[in-house]
């Protein structure tokens, strides 16, 4: 039975306010969807945005542990049927019609769990696939199964632009996470360049930055690779959404890459002419 703490309306209206608020470039990629998977996603979108805003701006570990450990219990009450507030109200449904699995939504939960307590600096290589993993990887294999596309080849589009998105987030914030005390860049390449400090703050105006962020772009570079080499196996209709998030995502790498990380605190962005030019070439293609 299905126990929902609002209409599906009400709940979707709250959710699409969210979605709104947010001005998230993901957006016009979930635009293209037919209405009952834009919903979806919208849901999708609401409930990372809850979990990552707890695991950012709790205001001790405490808070924000406890905070993520209530997403768990509801995500495991929402697998039962149950739901308290407007994001599981909304996903029960997406439930039902798109086969979605607990264990992706509690893997997003262990990604931000892992952002949750001391903050993360210079993690080693296997860690920081796993944090990518969960907090952006988890999120494609859900997505893939909105979109209508559950095949193999799609859980390789969401393994790779997963980790593809997550390195360029990654090297394109690395000041907005230095000032909260964040490292992402990970030991080995730090060590191969001979970074001698692991302080956020003091490995952002280090000259050896540069070369480290190289290496990690390279590695980005070879997921979006093997991403766009698995769309192409994939249900064209249902890989849309995914071809115009990783046109923005790509353009973004570019940019940084051409800047060449020379000014760390320089965020990179892209105009809302530059995005709407994105979207329309691959509605268009």
């Amino acid at each position: 039975m299905v126990l929902a703490a609002m209409t599906y309306q009400e709940a979707l209206a709250d959710i699409k306010a969210r979605v709104a608020a947010s001005q998230t470039s993901f957006h016009a990629g979930m635009a293209v969807l037919p209405k009952t998977r834009r919903e979806a996603m919208y849901a999708l979108y609401a409930f990372c945005r809850e979990v990552d805003d707890i695991a950012d701006d709790g205001a001790t570990v405490e808070l924000r542990k406890s905070g993520l450990q209530k997403w768990r219990e509801r995500v495991a009450a929402m697998f039962r049927g149950q739901a308290d507030e407007a994001i599981t109200s909304a996903l029960l449904i997406a439930i039902e019609r798109f086969s979605l699995v607990e264990e992706e939504f509690q893997s997003i939960i262990d990604g931000m769990a892992m952002d949750a307590g001391e903050p993360m600096c210079a993690p080693d290589m296997s860690t920081l696939d796993l944090y990518c993993d969960r907090v952006a990887s988890a999120v494609g294999r859900i997505s893939v199964r909105i979109f209508g596309d559950n095949s193999p080849a799609a859980m390789r589009v969401s393994y790779h632009l997963g980790r593809a998105f997550q390195l360029t987030n990654i090297l394109r914030d690395l000041a907005e996470d230095a000032a909260r005390g964040r490292l992402y860049l990970p030991e080995e390449l730090l060590k191969k360049h001979n970074v001698a400090t692991r302080i956020p703050h003091e490995v952002l105006r280090d000259p050896l930055l540069r070369p480290v962020c190289r290496d990690l772009a390279a590695q980005a570079r070879r997921h979006f690779s093997e991403a766009d080499q698995a769309i192409q196996e994939c249900r064209p209709q249902a890989m849309r959404p995914a071809k115009i998030m990783r046109s923005y995502y790509g353009a973004i790498f570019e940019r940084l890459v051409a800047k060449d990380w020379q000014n760390p605190s320089q965020r990179v962005r892209l105009s809302g002419w530059h995005k709407l030019w994105l979207a329309i070439k691959n509605i268009a293609g």
